[in-house]
């Protein structure tokens, strides 16, 4: 028979007072104690009920947040924020509050799907996530309605960027200003953003340009953001004969990286030569220069994915495997420039 609270507080010579405020991580509790009921817990499997109201209604008006951090940038991470802020403002004006979803409080760990549970949420949103990871397999596979703005797989609803576009926008723009040596700075390409623009690109440059493209021209950065595109450009510029005339970088924040590492390498941008970002985070219109780049809808991306879960919610569609591709735009800005 599954325990309660009141047989826990039973167990544990301690009033159901007491145990709740531990299993909230709330309340004036000595840690001694406080650990000895959560190391109790997590040995019989015990899993607390939010609230009585949420435990008596059919919904809860809580949907989960679900943002595993791979990459190591954090909530500041200028995309996924703002994906994660519009949601947020499109449920919340239906009624919805929304509460982050962890594998681990204090001493306690409880995996992504029993979290749910605990926390009685409607459904969920998955910013950003390890696909082979079981905390993310468990709860994809679950009945717990869920979504995704980065990853796709079996019983998942993805909404994402349309980097197919993203890419042939950039690619057409370099080209028609006359530039012909491409080269390329991507983020680690176990994520599933860069590795599709990369295979966009040889594939575009191939079918469209008949260009191999060489991968001379090509680095992987090791970490995500300015730093990887400042080292990653000075392994580019050791190992390319030429320097190429345009470097599309597969990320702002690494743009930014490039451009400062070509100034240290003596090239001018855009002069010497022109660099292009993707997303148009806030910053990229106030860098200098200021730059050219592929603006992700990150607000149609937030809007939908929010629009979309709810109705799975609802059950006005069923939570069928698909992957949303929303249009991206060319923003043209300074750090390109017109071969002569």
């Amino acid at each position: 028979m599954k325990k309660t609270i009141y047989d826990v507080a039973k167990d544990m010579n301690l009033s159901p007072g007491t145990i709740s405020k531990i299993l909230n991580y709330k309340g004036n509790v000595s840690q001694k104690t406080r650990n000895v009921v959560l190391n109790y817990v997590k040995k019989i499997g015990f899993v607390p009920d939010s609230s009585a109201r949420i435990l008596k209604a059919k919904r809860s008006s809580t949907l989960g947040i679900v943002f595993s951090d791979i990459a190591h940038f954090g909530l500041e991470h200028p995309f996924f924020s703002s994906v994660l802020q519009n949601f947020k403002n499109y449920v919340e004006k239906l009624g919805y509050e929304i509460v982050f979803i962890v594998d681990s409080i204090g001493n306690q760990e409880l995996s992504y799907y029993k979290w749910c549970r605990v926390k009685k949420v409607d459904g969920v949103l998955i910013v950003t996530g390890n696909i082979n990871r079981p905390n993310i397999i468990e709860l994809v596979n679950s009945d717990i309605p869920s979504v995704s703005t980065d990853i796709y797989m079996d019983n998942l609803y993805s909404v994402i960027s349309d980097d197919y576009m993203g890419v042939k926008l950039a690619l057409d723009y370099a080209f028609d200003l006359g530039h012909k040596l491409i080269g390329c700075i991507s983020g680690p390409l176990t994520t599933r953003a860069y590795y599709e623009r990369l295979d966009a690109l040889e594939n575009i440059l191939k079918d469209d340009y008949q260009i191999d493209f060489s991968r001379e021209y090509f680095a992987e950065a090791k970490s995500y953001g300015y730093t990887g595109g400042y080292n990653a450009t000075k392994e580019m510029l050791k190992k390319a004969k030429k320097v190429p005339e345009f470097i599309f970088a597969f990320s702002d924040e690494l743009a930014f990286g490039v451009i400062r590492s070509l100034e240290e390498a003596g090239y001018r941008v855009p002069e010497d030569v022109s660099v292009m970002g993707f997303d148009d985070v806030y910053f990229a219109k106030r860098f200098t220069p200021a730059l050219t780049t592929i603006r992700q809808d990150k607000e149609q991306i937030g809007e939908r994915a929010a629009k979309k879960l709810l109705d799975i919610i609802d059950g006005k569609e069923k939570p069928v495997v698909q992957v949303e591709r929303i249009p991206v735009s060319l923003v043209i800005r300074d750090s390109v420039k017109a071969k002569k």
